[in-house]
């Protein structure tokens, strides 16, 4: 294993921020991974773990270690599970899982990102999310150089939640994810835009394969491709309020679109609360919101991270003074001065 000095991150963030860190290690074995946290010379070092570099902002050059986990591999267990290497790209899973015959995460195809960061963000996307196929995860313990196994529940799942972004944060380093995917042709199609789009193409009895192909075509229409654009999908949450406070909004704003979550509780797209406070395709520079998917932040090429972030900030504020709705960032805002 080589420790480089002075490298770019740009090529290892989708948003295409060149920023430069002090340190950098390339993690492709578990040995690898016991030997950089044992090194006396980076003990005190801030560290940054990195997947596929699709979820993050980063704000300016690091000053420490930035830990690049490259660990790949898919296996067929004998008890049917499939134990897939935190390093190994997520769409290139899903794709090989349906040529394989595996079913169950079709609809999550082209999120970007590697499996390792799968389930601490529980991913999702048109009506599934990670935790329906998920059963367990191995992670490396920082602090001891154990490794521990998580289950469905000790992951504690929520929306775009895990223990992982939550109690445990900063504690792991996740290793592999073990899959419960099945056979059956059976699909999920209780998503409109994607029922809209098999409607479209005649398709009335869709196959796994299918479900996948409409996905990427919806995702491919309103999304930013980060090779072309940089970006890192959507950049917010979308908000969970007491319906209470909902139908008080409906009151001033009658197409407000909603997903009841309980009897409680209401989900406002995100999108629609920040196009609606005048940001969509608004343009910053080199910088701004896309024109297709106002939940959606881009670098159109050269812009910092710290003017995204304070892009972020002017978006928050703006929601939270016109529908009174804090909007939480999924994206993690990094900063290595430290």
């Amino acid at each position: 294993m080589k420790i480089l000095e002075n490298i770019s991150l740009k090529p290892y963030n989708t948003f295409g921020i060149d920023c430069t860190a002090r340190y950098f290690a390339l993690i492709e074995s578990l040995s690898d991974l016991m030997e950089i946290f044992a090194a006396r010379e980076f003990l005190k070092l801030q560290k940054l773990i990195l997947g596929g570099g699709s979820n993050i902002l980063l704000c300016s050059d690091f000053n420490g270690l930035v830990i690049k986990i490259d660990l790949k591999g898919i296996d067929l267990l004998t008890d049917g599970s499939i134990k897939v290497q935190a390093g190994e790209n997520w769409h290139d899973f899903v794709l090989w899982s349906l040529e394989n015959g595996y079913n169950g995460i079709e609809n999550l195809s082209l999120i970007p990102g590697n499996v390792g960061a799968a389930p601490m963000q529980n991913i999702g996307a048109y009506g599934v999310e990670l935790k329906e196929v998920f059963l367990d995860l191995e992670a490396f313990h920082i602090e001891t150089g154990e490794i521990h196994v998580f289950t469905n529940s000790q992951c504690e799942f929520g929306y775009r939640e895990s223990v992982f972004k939550n109690s445990r944060k900063g504690e792991y380093v996740i290793l592999s994810v073990r899959f419960n995917l099945h056979k059956t042709d059976e699909v999920d199609i209780r998503y409109g835009a994607i029922s809209k789009v098999l409607e479209n193409q005649g398709i009335l009895h869709p196959t796994p394969k299918q479900i996948s192909n409409a996905v990427i075509y919806i995702r491919e229409s309103k999304l930013p491709d980060p090779k072309k654009i940089g970006n890192s999908g959507s950049f917010f949450k979308n908000p969970v309020v007491l319906k209470s406070d909902f139908l008080l909004l409906q009151e001033q704003y009658k197409d407000i679109p909603s997903y009841l979550i309980n009897s409680l509780e209401v989900k406002v797209p995100a999108a629609w609360l920040i196009e609606n406070a005048g940001w969509k395709g608004k343009v910053i520079g080199n910088y701004g919101v896309h024109k297709n998917q106002a939940l959606v932040l881009v670098n159109y090429g050269g812009a910092k991270g710290a003017d995204i972030y304070e892009l972020a900030q002017k978006i928050q504020a703006s929601v939270k003074n016109r529908f009174d709705i804090h909007l939480q960032m999924e994206v993690n805002i990094i900063n290595g001065t430290n």
